[in-house]
């Protein structure tokens, strides 16, 4: 074996001499044990990478120890599998690094319990600070110490090998929340804090999964229970059927949800509100209170196709709705699961692999929800499938998503052990020195996003409170109409007689349906008239009948809340305000008459005949819904313009 090099050995004395591995040393069984077997080893100079950083090194070092190989045959393994570009010098060290520290992943995570492992814990984290400065010419003599910390690139990078830490889709949300009170840089006590909680709620989804709740319901599926509530009196979970109330336990698990409603000393038989099946289900927040009444933003609703009415599930708490929303939240992830299941029609090995993407999802949130943070937790970024429905884009990340299931990229066996949650996926979402589709369409949901973001902070700037005043500017922007239709009637009363032709069309119309009614008169006297028959709704008492003009109030200051939206936005379209969504606007408009002035008016109507008829046909109808979700986002992108509320001055003095 060739001898140490001078210039390998003073490098490894150095970096001990300065106390530079301090970071190391917490969780390992000697003090700068790896670095005093790197120096005084005869294949020293082998063993050390001169194109890596120090950290990297180290990295590596103990990435071929869990490979069970040497660093040169790792590198060799390297070389032989990687193209030419990923081993281009400018990028050969960090590429080298992700090889080493995704095969390396792949192996440890088969092993069972390695969550609990804080040797791993501590080993993903040196991945990620190896990651920031890989090669010797990015570190500083400074670069490593107790308190190194990374940024959002290297997690996003690193975390994701480990499908329970992280995915593409929501590392970047789990990062800002991680470091929300660090600015922007991730301490491992954090890091360590939150797979811990990790741990210990995959530890309860176990615990959950081997009693005895739901049992015979649930057994024919094999469904994982995920959450439980409403076992604490304290905190009880409350179920709506119309007017009737009734206390009992919510059980969600990653099919269905359960709820049991409270006897006397136990639980009656559960009842399923089922998300695994296609029942055109909706889940959404809603108001609750007494007698029906609609005070209390703590519940959730539930209706489906197999219901006769929607049911509504209370989650009271002295203060805000945060359990609501968790709620709705993990629901929806269950429920967004499975549409993504059949709009792919996912089987076997894909469909589980599915489903534990929603399940991981629900653990992250869980973890996090237990950490302390400077900012509240949104459940929805969060959540995978969640985040896909709100997200610019959503669905052309599912595409991907559904592309990198494991049977479609045979990379290895999809490793399960009943009920453990130790699973390891043989396709990653990242690759070695490469940006995967997935990542390109996560990058460019999220830069789409802030624009829908800050049109959203418009919109919810321009909703006024109060009937009375939604109606006072709807009348206002309805100025135009209004004073069109005065026009109007100023023609139909001959106040601008050169226009008297508009009275022959009043006359011409009337004539028609003067002629209507005798028609109709001839032919009932042969067959008699057709009787009209109403289902009389069930008899109201007084506060029934109150709390039913109240809610009918309620909506209708929500339809003309939306309705002055619409009318804003279009105002911010036609005046300007937003320039970039104008001029898309207006050159639709230019292209729309381009199309009215060239082809016939027949073939248009034609045209838009046969669209209608056939847009939710079989054939057509991903297409439709692809199409109609692009012109959703669009709308939403669109700022509302501003709206400036200001009072009439009154004269306050009495006589």
């Amino acid at each position: 074996m060739a001898p140490t090099s001078h210039k390998t050995k003073h490098m490894i004395e150095g970096f001990v001499r300065d106390g530079s591995f301090k970071w190391m040393n917490k969780h390992h069984k000697s003090p700068h044990r790896e670095l005093i077997e790197m120096k005084n080893s005869p294949s020293a100079d082998k063993k050390w990478i001169h194109d890596l950083s120090v950290v990297a090194n180290v990295v590596v070092r103990r990435c071929s120890k869990i490979l069970n190989t040497s660093t040169g045959q790792l590198r060799e393994n390297f070389e032989a599998e990687a193209s030419d570009a990923t081993k281009h010098p400018s990028r050969y060290a960090r590429n080298f690094l992700e090889y080493s520290c995704f095969s390396a992943l792949a192996l440890s995570t088969e092993a069972s319990g390695y969550m609990e492992d804080k040797k791993f814990r501590r080993l993903t984290f040196d991945m990620m600070v190896a990651w920031e400065v890989p090669d010797a010419v990015s570190q500083t003599s400074g670069e490593v110490d107790e308190n190194a910390t990374v940024g959002a690139e290297a997690f996003s990078r690193i975390a994701p090998a480990v499908p329970i830490i992280a995915n593409v889709v929501i590392s970047s949300y789990v990062f800002e929340f991680l470091t929300a009170s660090t600015e922007g840089r991730l301490q491992f006590s954090t890091y360590e804090k939150y797979l811990s909680a990790l741990e210990r709620s995959i530890r309860k989804l176990k615990s959950h999964s081997e009693s005895s709740l739901l049992s015979s319901q649930r057994s024919k599926r094999g469904e994982r229970i995920l959450e439980v509530d409403g076992t604490v009196t304290t905190q009880p979970v409350l179920q709506h059927l119309g007017i009737s109330t009734w206390p009992g336990r919510l059980t969600l698990t990653d099919h269905a949800l359960y709820f049991e409603p409270l006897r006397v000393v136990s639980y009656d038989k559960p009842i399923v509100y089922e998300l695994a099946d296609d029942l055109k289900q909706v889940v959404k927040a809603e108001l609750t209170g007494p007698w029906g009444t609609r005070l209390f933003d703590k519940a959730v609703l539930y209706k489906s196709n197999s219901l006769s009415e929607p049911v509504i599930l209370e989650l009271p708490e002295l203060k805000g709705h945060t359990r609501r929303d968790y709620w709705l939240a993990i629901i929806r992830e269950i429920l967004y699961a499975h549409r993504f299941i059949s709009d792919f029609q996912l089987t076997g090995a894909e469909r589980d692999e599915a489903l534990l993407k929603a399940i991981f999802g629900i653990l992250r949130v869980q973890a996090l929800n237990h950490l302390n943070s400077t900012i509240p937790l949104c459940y929805e970024a969060g959540l995978m499938f969640n985040a896909c429905d709100q997200l610019p884009g959503g669905d052309r990340i599912l595409e991907a998503i559904a592309t990198k299931l494991t049977p479609k990229y045979q990379l290895s066996v999809l490793i399960t052990m009943a009920y453990s949650l130790e699973f390891v996926f043989g396709t990653s979402e990242i690759t070695v020195g490469e940006v995967t589709p997935l990542e390109k369409a996560v990058s460019e949901s999220r830069s789409n996003y802030k624009m829908v973001a800050d049109a959203q902070a418009t919109v919810d700037g321009a909703k006024v409170e109060g009937l009375d005043t939604n109606l006072a500017v709807l009348k206002e922007l309805l100025f135009p109409v209004i004073d069109l239709g005065t026009r109007l009637l100023g023609i139909l009363y001959w106040d601008e007689p050169a226009n008297g032709w508009l009275a022959y069309v009043v006359a011409l119309l009337l004539s028609i349906f003067a002629m209507n009614m005798l028609l109709t008169r001839c032919f009932s006297q042969r067959q008699g008239v057709d009787v009209l028959k109403v289902i009389v709704p069930p008899a109201m008492n007084k506060m029934e009948q109150l709390l039913a003009v109240q809610n009918a109030i309620s909506q209708a200051e929500e339809i003309v809340q939306e309705g002055n939206v619409v009318l804003l936005k279009i105002r911010g379209l036609l005046l300007s305000i937003f320039p970039q969504a104008s001029n898309r606007f207006a050159a639709a408009l230019v292209v729309f008459a381009l199309v009215v002035t060239i082809v016939p008016f027949r073939w248009l109507i034609i045209f838009i005949f046969f669209e209608e008829f056939t847009k939710y046909s079989p054939m057509r109808r991903a297409q439709t819904e692809r199409w109609m979700r692009r012109v959703r986002e669009w709308w939403f992108s669109i700022p509302a313009a501003p709206v400036i509320l200001e009072r009439a001055q009154e004269d306050k003095k009495k006589k």
